[in-house]
This record gives C-alpha cells, sequence and structure tokens, in this order.
C-alpha cells in the first residue's frame, strides 16, 4: 500500500511520547520478582513467557480463562522449562476478590460495558504479588516477544524512580481500530507504552485497571497527570488484524475516547480536572471528526479494496459508537474513577504486604484459589529452555518430545520418570 504526504489532522494527537522520559541506556538491573501474563489462548502460545521467567528465575503468574486454556495444561507445559509457575483459572470466584468498582458496574447495563476480562486478570495479579510481597513484577501480553530478557530487567532497575517502566512495542503497532485506519492511510500515528509489556513496582503503586479499552493509561494516570513514566529496551508485537471484526472498533471506542481525551489534555500541558462534561462535549466533536476524516483518508488511500472496505467497516462502528456517547457520561465515568482508586487502596490495606512471607500456597490459600490454581515449583533443568522455546515442546507421558521438522527428540522431564505422571510436579 502506497499514501500520499503525511497528514496531520487537527483533531487527534497521533503521539503522546513527550509524555515519557526514554531512559538512557543502562548496564544496571534489577531482580523481576514475577511476570503476569493473562491469556484466553492454548498454554503453547506461553513457551516464550516461560523461557524469560526461567532465565530470570522469576515466578510466572498465568491467569487463564476460555474454552482454550486451564490452569493444568499450562502446569503441564511448563513443567518441561523449569520456570515456577503459578497458574490460575479466573472466574466467579476470582471476581470476588476484587472490590465493586464504579467503572465497572456504571457501564454494566449499557452498550459500553466492556466484555474483556482484562482488567480483572491484572488487578488479581496486582493483590497476588501485594500477599506474595513481591516487590517489581512486570506484566506481559501472551503475543509479545522480548528478545532481549534482561531488558526487563533494566526496566525493573528504573522502577524506584517511575510508577511504570514500559519496554518500546516494535513489531505490529499497538493500537486502537481506528488509530490502526489512520496510520494505514497515511496518518502519523505513534504508540504509547501499555500493559503487554510493563514493569512496575508493586510496594509503591496503589493504582488499578479499569474494566474499559486502554485500562493500562488509566492505571499510569494519577488524580491530576500522568504519574512518572519511561520507556526503555525492545519488546515485539505478533501481527495480528485490527479489522478483522467490527465489533472490535465498536468495544474499543469508549475507552479510546475517553484514554485520548484525557491525554489530549495532559499534551496541552492542562491538569485532568479540567476533563468537565463542556470539555467531553468539545472534545467528541473532535473525535467524531477524526473518524471521518480518518475514513476519507481510507477511501483516497492506494489499499487492496478488500482491505478497504473492511477497515471502513471498522471506522463506520467506531463512528455508529461514538455518536451513542454523551458528554455527560464521558464526566461520570472520570469521577467514578477517581472514586474507584481510592476503593482500591482501602481494598490493597485490608491485606498485609507480604502477609503469606513469599509461600505462594499461602497466597493460594489466603485467596480462596487452591481449587481453581496449579501452583509449580521451579527446577534446574539439564538443557537449554531455548532448544524448547525454538522447537516447540510437546507432553509426551512425563516425556519432552521437541519436534524442529526433523522428527522428535525425546528428553525426560526434570524429576519425571518416563511413563510417570507429570502430575507427581504438580502442586495442585
Amino acid at each position: 500500500m502506497t499514501t500520499t504526504s503525511p497528514f496531520h489532522s487537527e483533531h487527534h494527537h497521533g503521539s503522546h511520547r513527550d509524555l515519557l522520559d526514554s531512559a538512557p541506556e543502562t548496564a544496571s538491573r534489577a531482580h523481576v520478582d514475577a511476570i503476569i501474563v493473562p491469556t484466553i489462548r492454548g498454554a503453547r502460545v506461553l513457551r516464550h513467557a516461560m523461557s524469560l521467567a526461567s532465565r530470570l528465575k522469576s515466578v510466572l503468574v498465568v491467569l487463564c480463562s476460555g474454552s482454550d486454556t486451564s490452569a493444568p495444561a499450562v502446569a503441564a507445559l511448563a513443567a518441561t522449562t523449569g520456570a515456577e509457575v503459578l497458574a490460575l483459572d479466573v472466574g466467579c470466584t476470582s471476581a470476588r476478590l476484587l472490590p465493586e468498582f464504579k467503572t465497572t458496574t456504571g457501564l454494566e447495563r449499557t452498550r459500553l460495558r466492556h466484555h474483556s476480562d482484562l482488567s480483572l486478570k491484572r488487578n488479581l495479579g496486582l493483590l497476588i504479588a501485594r500477599l506474595a510481597g513481591w516487590e517489581r513484577i512486570a506484566f506481559l501480553d501472551d503475543d509479545i516477544h522480548v528478545p532481549d530478557a534482561f531488558d526487563l530487567e533494566r526496566a525493573a532497575a528504573l522502577t524506584g524512580d517511575y510508577a511504570g517502566v514500559g519496554l518500546r512495542i516494535g513489531g505490529y503497532p499497538d493500537n486502537s481500530v481506528v488509530c490502526h485506519a489512520y496510520r494505514e492511510a497515511g496518518g502519523p500515528q505513534d504508540t504509547f507504552v501499555g500493559g503487554g509489556a510493563l514493569v512496575v513496582r508493586t510496594g509503591s503503586t496503589s493504582s488499578f485497571f479499569p474494566k474499559i479499552y486502554n485500562e493500562d493509561w488509566f492505571f499510569l494516570l494519577g488524580g491530576e497527570k500522568l504519574r512518572p513514566t519511561a520507556v526503555t529496551g525492545l519488546a515485539l508485537q505478533q501481527p495480528y488484524d485490527p479489522f478483522n471484526l467490527d465489533e472490535r472498533a465498536r468495544m474499543e471506542e469508549f475507552g479510546d475516547t475517553i484514554a485520548e481525551g484525557l491525554f489530549w489534555l495532559l499534551d496541552e500541558g492542562r491538569p485532568l480536572t479540567d476533563a468537565n462534561a463542556t470539555y467531553w462535549s468539545r472534545y467528541l466533536d473532535k473525535r467524531r471528526k477524526f473518524i471521518v476524516q480518518t475514513m476519507n483518508m481510507v477511501r483516497e488511500a492506494e489499499v487492496d479494496p478488500g482491505r478497504r472496505s473492511k477497515m471502513l467497516g471498522s471506522l463506520t462502528a467506531a463512528w455508529g459508537r461514538s455518536q451513542y456517547i454523551r458528554p455527560q457520561w464521558c464526566s461520570d465515568y472520570v469521577r467514578a474513577w477517581r472514586e474507584d482508586r481510592q476503593v482500591w487502596r482501602e481494598h490493597l490495606e485490608r491485606y498485609g504486604h507480604n502477609c503469606c512471607d513469599g509461600d505462594l500456597d499461602k497466597v493460594r490459600a489466603e485467596l480462596g484459589l487452591k481449587h481453581k490454581s496449579t501452583y509449580l515449583l521451579g527446577q534446574p533443568l539439564d538443557h537449554d529452555v531455548a532448544d524448547l522455546e525454538a522447537f516447540g515442546a510437546v507432553d509426551v507421558g512425563g516425556r519432552v518430545a521437541l519436534d524442529g521438522g526433523m522428527g522428535p527428540y525425546v528428553i525426560p522431564k526434570p524429576g519425571v520418570q518416563p511413563g510417570s505422571s507429570a502430575v507427581a510436579q504438580l502442586h495442585g
């Protein structure tokens, strides 16, 4: 696809990069206590995260939901890597461990309700980290690849000065559907740090992830401005098609509107407290003009006709959802988010920091999750973890079958005799 010269929209800020500190190259590193991965996909997509956890001697916390994955399946695969893994099946029981947020209940019976459980999983990860006494944790999505594992430790070393340190996202850009269309049509569109590769210091944060698209941006916000945030290192996002379902754009629109509207204020040096109903009325007008502008750019861009049709379908869905949004709802949501921040702080205070002395079995018991989770102690391996990631591991009754295109090569699982059950290694 070719496009005309870059077009700068007066209705959209294509970059918020000036709000971030670019951390200098540093040799300093700090231990990452845990890597927290929310997932709805099969266990095999977690091989890279398991490799990272094993290499960094971090606990891997996998928060599962959906029909394609489960805690036992994750733990069975983890037994081939030597990683210490806590895998949890997230459901109704898990949801009751978190407070009732107004940002959730206020949208529950509306078209603006967000159906993803990503925020639930990340908040649960924060709660587990508090009980376990972990100081530094990394949030990592299951479709993110970190070429240099030590970039996570370099990011961790910066968390004493920053509320969050994100890895720079390379590979496929991490944007909303509307912003993807803007870029593909020739608009100058940047990316921002996000929860897909984010390191935080748990002892100094009391922020939470609201149930909305761009929940990670809200996590990084303070009462009036963005909390100190830096970017360093590199993480690669796997490609996907943002235009495959119109519903994606429809579901993202409210969260993208609120987040982009708040960050517009920050870009202009204004406090978040300026986001009243009058402001949202003006911003919603900008947003709708931006979507229409992007639709016109897509129509004029040299793009495959089938691709153009999908892009326009998604943009039409976003525009239709935007027409439904009212300025007062935006103002009410921001007010509810402020109140929820206090609710979350009070919720954390009910659980003592490191009340379980780093014992994950105690953490599971304290949260009432023993029957919903599987804990696997890490063990040293007599083979390179990278081999498992490169070839792919398949559980075959107490052995690991590696198939790199030349037929399976079988090695015993650590501590498991061939023919015995891998469940002997699982503390479930």
